[in-house]
Order: structure tokens, then sequence, then C-alpha cells
């Protein structure tokens, strides 16, 4: 396989999570009675560009399908996070009625909301039709299409010019980086800014989140890594923000290569910070394929523990990386009986690979388990407070990444 950024041929590997179904394509009551699609789930490293993806084995319309089940509206921290992007970039770049932002991968319009709360116009790219009709439905203009240089030329010919392009976790899901990058370019006003967010790969490596690795996510990315993607695309860097979405995340400000923005510090800071752990180098990487086993037998352990002792386990959050953790390490229903979800489009359903039911909150009250997992951990906050009720009983809470932990 060539890098998707510099088609340089990719040897080194990063790691190997086995196989797994694509992790947003739940089950229902009558698939469960079909076969599923698994692929590999092998993630390599290009020496070249330092861009860290997945082996391709899927399209990407085979992932993000008019059934796909991911709302950004039912985190309440993710909304807050969302609303306070929209009030800073807002104020920073000094938008208002005259302006025009575009979000790309818009979901159910959970920020764009907020933009048009300021009456600010704006319009939402979004190829998946049950989220755009989600975004519709609160009054939000959406392009139902994937993004790239074809769709970029087709808006930019209908006089449509950007002052702000908001690209918050999507850069990671595009197959093609290059064909996306510079459809943005396209896109893009003269003195306009575009915005990404993305977990940041540093974190990824240093905190063991392997179950942040699924077939939707094409590309793992680092400053180092997008920096060379985006000036590849005429577009530059000039500052950087880490955020503590997702276990670490990036916001990176870029311009046209000619943009009159001024490069702030933290760009070259952050970049330093890369180089100096050796990101740049296959060394750094070599021991990931480790901590990962050693993490999945933890977790393994301590199911098969309560097992045997008679004690109870729910999950909650039936979120994509829950899937790959679940898939990696071979769990079923038997070691987890159900998994609760606030998403009515996932309840009722089933994970893919493991088939444990996805059901509502009332489980929990009515079943009582001795131990919840939350499955995604970076929400364990928000979860927690939501669930405290649960100390009623005893019940405890618990993570698997980055190693097993036991509220």
């Amino acid at each position: 396989m060539n890098c998707r950024h510099c088609s340089a041929l990719l040897n080194e590997r990063f790691v190997d999570l086995g196989s797994a179904p694509p992790s947003n394509a739940y089950l229902t009551q009558a698939t469960l009675n079909m076969p599923e699609r698994w692929f590999p789930l092998r993630v390599l490293v290009c020496t070249e560009c330092w861009l860290v993806q997945t082996e391709d084995y899927s399209d990407a319309s085979d992932l993000f399908t008019d059934e796909y089940a991911y709302f950004s509206s039912y985190s309440e921290t993710w909304l807050k996070h969302a609303e306070k992007y929209v009030s800073a970039v807002t104020g920073r770049f000094q938008l208002g009625p005259g302006s025009l932002v575009v979000e790309l991968a818009a979901n159910d319009g959970y920020l764009l909301q907020f933009v048009t709360a300021k009456g600010i116009p704006c319009i939402g790219v979004e190829p998946t039709a049950s989220a755009a009709a989600r975004a519709r439905a609160k009054g939000i203009q959406i392009v139902q299409d994937f993004f790239g240089v074809n769709l970029a030329r087709s808006m930019a010919g209908q006089s449509t010019s950007a002052d702000l392009i908001v690209a918050n976790n999507v850069l990671a899901h595009v197959p093609d980086i290059n064909d996306f990058v510079s459809g943005i370019g396209i896109l893009l006003k003269s003195t306009g800014v575009v915005t990404f967010e993305f977990p940041h790969l540093l974190n990824l490596t240093t905190n063991n989140q392997f179950d942040t690795i699924y077939h939707e996510h094409y590309s793992y990315l680092s400053l180092t890594a997008v920096s060379r993607i985006l000036e590849k695309n005429g577009l530059s860097v000039f500052d950087v923000e880490e955020l503590p979405t997702h276990g670490g995340s990036l916001r990176v400000y870029a311009q046209h290569s000619d943009g009159t923005q001024a490069v702030e510090g933290s760009v070259e800071s952050l970049l330093h910070r890369e180089r100096s752990v050796g990101l740049a180098t296959g060394a750094f990487y070599r021991d990931f394929q480790e901590r990962t086993h050693r993490a999945k037998n933890r977790f393994l352990e301590f199911l098969l523990d309560a097992k045997h002792n008679g004690r109870k386990v729910a999950g909650y959050g039936a979120a994509a990386k829950g899937n790959t953790l679940l898939n990696y390490a071979g769990v079923r229903a038997d070691l987890m009986p159900y998994v609760v979800d606030r998403n009515p489009s996932k309840q009722g359903k089933f994970m893919p690979g493991s088939r444990i039911p996805i059901v509502n909150e009332d489980r929990i009250r009515d079943d009582r388990p001795d131990y919840i997992v939350v499955l995604p951990w970076n929400l364990r906050d928000e979860v927690t407070a939501s669930l405290s009720y649960v100390r009623d009983w005893g019940a405890r809470f618990v993570t698997a990444i980055p190693e097993l932990d036991v509220l």
C-alpha cells in the first residue's frame, strides 16, 4: 500500500487490532440472521510524511451509509464544546450577518445551530441522510454529499465562498485527504480561515488510546503530518490549540499560503515537541502493539473475574471506540449482557461484531449492575454524573483505556 498523502510505499506497522466490522454498522433484529462484513484493522506509518493510516479495505460510502447512527447532539459535553467554539471564532475573526460559515461533516446540526443563533449565514455539508435530516429539522441548510474538489467547485460556481470553514473531527475520516484539503482551498475566501479538530496522535500513542482506531478513521494525525498536507495543498497553519476533547485533541487554524493572519508561536512550539519525542522516527511507534495487548488482557481478566464471582456488568455508551475494544478483546454478551445508550436510534439494535444488545437507561435501574463499563471513556465525567444514582446500591464505574481503572 502507498501513503494516501505522499504516495510513498508503506512498510512500517503501527498496530494490528485483528479484524472487525465497521464500528458504526449497528445490527437490527433482522440483520442478526445475516453475515457481517469484517475487515482487517491494521495501521501503518508513512516514514516520509509521518501520516499514520489504516490499510484500505472499504470505501467511505460503505461506512457512512444512510443508516449511520452517530449523532453529536446526544452528548452535553460536546454541545458545550461546540457552543464555546462558535463564540470564540466568531469573535476572533469578527464574523457577522455578512459572513458565511461552512461546516464540513455538519452531522445533526450540533454546531451550526449556534452559528444560526448569532444570525450568521451558514451551510453544512453532510453525506449521511439520517444526520442531514436532523440538521435540516433545525432550519440549517445542508448539502448532502461527500466533500472534495468536485463539490467545492460546484459550490463555488454558485457564488459560495466561505469566511470560515469548520472541519471538526472529519479530517481523519476522509480516504482521499489531498482531495478534501484541496477542496477547502477552492471554497475558502482569500482572507478566510479554516479550523480543523482531530485527536492528537501524540496522545493516542502516549495514553494507549488504541480504541480510537477503527475503519471510519482513515488517518491518525499529528501537527507534523497535517502541516505538510496543508502546505502541499496551498494552505498554511497559523495557530494551534491543545484541547481536552477525545482524550486530547488539536485545533489547527489555517489560511491560504499567502494569507494575512500572523503565525503564532504555538505552531513551532508544538512541532518542536513532536520532534523532541521522536514522532518522526520509526522507533516511536514500535512498542504500541505490546501496550494494546496488555490493556486488552487486563480488561478481559476483569470481566472474567466478575463473571466468576457472580458480579453483574453493564456497558454504557454504544460508541465506535467501544466497538473497537469489544471486538479486539473478543467480548460477547456472556461477559457484558447489554450496553446502555441515550441515542434512541441505537436502542433496540446490537453492537457490530459482539452483537451485544443496546438498551435504554431503564435497564440499569431494573438490573442494578455491580459494574458499569464506560466505553466512551472521554465522556467519563459526564456519564458518572448522570448515573450518580447507581452509587445507592454500590455500583462502580470502570474504564479500560489507557489502563483498567475501577472507580
